[in-house]
């Protein structure tokens, strides 16, 4: 007997998927269903597979009505099970951002770059073996294009900030966007009274600041009354959150300019993003014991360091 599925039916024919990546509760996908027909937003690592087919039974859809499979961008954590999840659902077309789409098609160059920070056995063991797309099943999306599903419009906004590969995808139907990393992630257990604390992902390796706030004016000017967040779940108010991840994105950066003359910058830049995340979190009404703030937030600060480190050698 198949253990059940953790997924949150929300309104407008959306689903939000657990990826059970790391952790609970901290990377999703999107199911949309509309007139029999699926796409399917995001698709964790190639052992989140198995649980977006089991959603796909469970919703009673087969694999062949499957018409979309979409990833913010190449990251991983977002696409790391796309040939394999494209593989079981024969029908299907990725679209993707031209910056992705031969990472996908041919993806030993991004298995390659991912070991170099990984290493080669923590690799495998998130990741798996990354599946090539056969190239005939990719359709490439450019800034402001549209794509149906079933007579429901999906419509795709470039969206560098986080990565240069990444767009947002706004559906029409819901007045919603799914926003990949570029509005920031929102833990489920970070939301108190003040609403969600969000925080920006400046990840390696193509964080930059000024192209990030562009697209947050961008994503703004569509008036979407939702976000839908891969890390994690759906947020409302957000001209407000908005104003917090610019805030953040902008106090990121600046921490870590102030530790370039550092003798060791990375361990300097994490430092200080570990005392502004506690700070904020505390001002925000989150109270955190450290076993709690290490489970939760610890890999994002390192991660969001390593990124950082990099932005400001370049600069």
């Amino acid at each position: 007997m198949t253990s059940p599925v953790p997924h949150f039916d929300l309104d407008f024919g959306i689903t939000c998927i657990d990826v059970e990546y790391i952790r609970p509760r901290m990377a999703c996908c999107y199911l949309i269903v509309h007139n029999g027909k699926a796409a399917i937003i995001e698709t964790g690592t190639n052992f989140s597979v198995p649980l977006i087919l089991q959603c796909l039974r469970d919703k009673g859809l087969s694999v062949n009505d499957v018409e979309l499979i979409i990833p913010t961008h190449v990251h991983l954590d977002h696409a790391g099970g796309v040939g394999s999840l494209m593989q079981e659902c024969p029908q299907a077309t990725l679209l993707i951002h031209p910056r992705g789409a031969r990472h996908m098609i041919a993806p030993q160059k991004l298995t390659e770059a991912c070991k170099m920070v990984y290493g080669e056995a923590e690799f495998v063991e998130m990741y798996g073996e990354l599946v090539p797309v056969e190239e005939s099943r990719v359709q490439i999306m450019e800034d402001k294009e549209t794509v149906s599903l079933s007579g429901r419009d999906l419509n795709f906004l470039d969206s560098p900030g986080h990565a240069k590969h990444h767009f947002v995808i706004y559906d029409e139907m819901s007045k919603g966007v799914f926003t990949g990393d570029i509005f920031g992630a929102c833990y489920p257990e970070l939301t108190s009274s003040k609403g969600p604390f969000i925080i920006p992902p400046t990840s390696p390796s193509q964080f930059d600041p000024d192209a990030w706030y562009s697209s947050l004016d961008r994503l703004m000017e569509l008036n979407c009354e939702r976000a839908y967040l891969t890390h994690f779940g759906a947020v409302n108010d957000l001209p407000e959150l908005a104003v917090d991840i610019r805030r953040r994105i902008e106090s990121s950066s600046a921490l870590a300019l102030g530790c370039k003359s550092a003798e060791n910058l990375f361990e300097s830049i994490v430092e200080a993003l570990t005392r502004e995340t506690k700070k904020d979190l505390q001002e925000h009404g989150i109270q955190l014991g450290e076993a709690e703030f290490h489970k939760l937030l610890a890999g994002d600060i390192e991660v969001s360091a390593q990124g950082l480190e990099l932005w400001v050698n370049q600069i």
